[in-house]
Order: structure tokens, then C-alpha cells, then sequence
């Protein structure tokens, strides 16, 4: 069964989780679990932490499940 990616977005970022391709190293949960949380649906609150927060421990990401990007501001 193949499993599409997940997205996550808010104002300023936005979060793609590929499941696939993820090797469940849990380190963005142990090290942000404000954000990526194990045992609630949905498992990213993009809320949780600031942008710059999320950014870094998304580049930690030792599958590349996790990608990020910051969201174009209209002015």
C-alpha cells in the first residue's frame, strides 16, 4: 500500500512527512517533542515551537522523511 507524504503548514513554514522513506529514528520527537509528538493525531503541531526551532531539528532528520520550507509572505 503506498502511503502518500503528510503536510503540515502554518503562516510561516511549511512540514512534509514522507512515512515511506522514514526510519524511525525518533530523534525529532525526543528532541522536539513539543512539536513531534508520538502518541497525538496529528503527530507535527507546527505551532509548538518557533519556525527557526523547527527548521534545525528538521535538518537533523537522519532519513530526510522530514523537509521544511519557509512560506512566501504576501505583501
Amino acid at each position: 500500500m503506498e502511503t502518500n507524504a503528510n503536510q503540515f503548514s502554518n503562516r510561516d513554514i511549511t512540514i512534509t512527512y514522507e512515512p515511506r522513506i522514514c526510519t524511525n529514528a525518533g530523534r525529532c520527537a525526543k528532541e522536539l517533542s513539543d512539536v513531534f509528538r508520538n502518541s497525538v493525531i496529528p503527530w507535527i503541531d507546527i505551532d509548538g515551537a518557533p519556525a527557526q526551532r523547527i527548521v534545525k531539528q528538521v535538518k537533523k532528520c537522519p532519513s530526510g522523511a522530514l523537509k521544511c520550507h519557509f512560506n512566501q509572505k504576501v505583501a
